[in-house]
């Protein structure tokens, strides 16, 4: 097993403070936000935390548009949780897409069991409605939440996730600089402690997810 080890302290002070620019344009550096800086090995994807990070305490408004408490919801389930955008045009489809591929090889009590939870890093576009027709298309069961941009910045970075206000480019484009790691969570601990990166495809999701729901090791 040559997954990567490593402590969720040691990723928030080797942060790079870079973020994601999704649409292919190269990494920028943001100011004052941390983003994790973690590595893979091998070929494995996850990078399994020794000192995993506390669920946030985050309640934002769901697809439906009702309150939707993350500790709550998601307590004693296993749990991926990734920060994006419904404009996103590649890094963000493709993570979403490539999670509900890999769930639909897992036993239907498993599927059942996952939550996939999807926090929008531009609110002010994503509203309940448009965030649960774009999750719809991915995977009907995945949750989506929007709300206040600071509440929802302030979560990610206790994850050593950074998130910047999404801005318009010269070309009239609106983009959301964001951190594109998946956290996967413990059923046993409620904490997350496997990390994975925007390179992680569908077979990487696939021979894990098995582990993530009983709260082992991948």
């Amino acid at each position: 097993m040559r997954t990567t080890r490593v402590t969720a302290a040691a990723l928030l002070a080797a942060a790079v403070l870079t973020l994601t620019a999704c649409g292919g344009a190269e990494p920028v550096k943001s100011s004052g936000v941390t983003q994790i800086a973690g590595g893979q090995s091998g070929d494995k994807a996850a990078t399994v935390l020794d000192r995993p990070f506390n669920k946030p305490e985050l309640v934002l408004t769901d697809t439906t548009g009702k309150p939707w408490n993350l500790r709550e919801q998601t307590k004693g389930k296993p749990t991926l949780i990734y920060f994006g955008y419904t404009n996103c045009p590649d890094v963000c489809p493709l993570t979403m897409s490539n999670i509900a591929v890999a769930k639909k090889n897992l036993p239907k009590e498993d599927q059942d069991n996952l939550r996939v939870v999807f926090v929008t890093t531009d609110p002010e576009r994503d509203t309940s409605e448009s965030l649960g027709a774009w999750l719809k298309a991915q995977d009907p069961s995945f949750v989506g939440l929007t709300g206040d941009f600071a509440t929802i910045q302030a979560a990610a970075r206790t994850l050593g996730i950074g998130i910047d206000p999404a801005k318009k480019e010269a070309d009239g484009s609106v983009v959301s600089m964001h951190g594109a790691q998946v956290i996967a969570f413990s059923p046993k601990t409620d904490e997350g402690y496997v990390l994975y990166g925007e390179g992680t495809t569908v077979d990487d999701y696939a021979k894990d997810l098995p582990k993530l729901i009983k709260g082992e090791n991948p």
